[in-house]
């Protein structure tokens, strides 16, 4: 690790990792409005556009907190572009919920489920590894476990897509296409927080390989 002479302002330590917890709330409060029946979901939503909330805080924090910080514990841009990924993982994970509420959708293919509990994973990896930020230890199985559940999430949402568009149930009169477009715009949402996972861990990645 590179030898600094000058003092770092490690309140970003901190903060990325209450963001992290922000991600694992609002994945948690995903699975669960998925899992709730349809007259409780609206609930789960606004907990989740809570979660959403807070985590721009939080992120407006680091943002501004890094306009007034002179020496950085790494890189500003690596900073900012972690920042700005985390929060396109919450991002898309509410809007998916609200897709879903608003869109009033009753049923959800098991896939669904399946990809929400990767993004779980993904969370809960996450927040692990932002304290570890700190020290720079034990990094590497973080991200390489991130991108196999990237690429896990990917074979998910082909599936999907071949269910939805193969599928008679969502073809045969407007209505069932009308739904067949809903449906394809929660798992396109879930596709995006994947991808923005993976981005977070690729940004820790770069972040290792500066600083060790």
């Amino acid at each position: 690790m590179r030898f600094r002479l000058t003092p770092r302002d490690v309140t970003f330590f901190d903060l990325f990792a209450s963001n992290a917890e922000h991600l694992v709330t609002g994945a948690d409060l995903l699975a669960q409005l998925i899992g709730a029946e349809p007259a409780d979901r609206p609930g789960y939503a606004a907990r989740l556009r809570a979660a959403e909330q807070e985590a721009d805080t939080t992120r407006a924090t680091i943002t501004n907190r890094l306009n007034q910080t002179f020496v950085t514990p790494f890189d500003r841009d690596d900073i900012y572009t972690l920042a700005t990924a985390m929060d396109d993982c919450i991002d898309a994970m509410e809007a998916a919920g609200d897709i879903i509420v608003l869109f009033q959708i009753v049923d959800l293919p098991d896939d669904v489920i399946t990809m929400v509990s990767t993004l779980q994973r993904a969370a809960e990896l996450t927040a692990a590894a932002m304290p570890r930020l700190r020290t720079m230890t034990d990094l590497k199985p973080y991200w390489q476990e991130i991108n196999r559940l990237e690429s896990e999430a990917n074979r998910t949402h082909r599936a999907l897509l071949a269910h939805l568009f193969g599928s008679p149930q969502y073809q045969q009169t407007p209505t069932d296409v009308v739904d067949l477009i809903k449906l394809k715009g929660v798992v396109d949402e879930l596709e995006k927080a994947a991808d923005a996972f993976e981005r977070v861990g690729s940004v820790v990645q770069t972040i290792y390989v500066k600083e060790t």
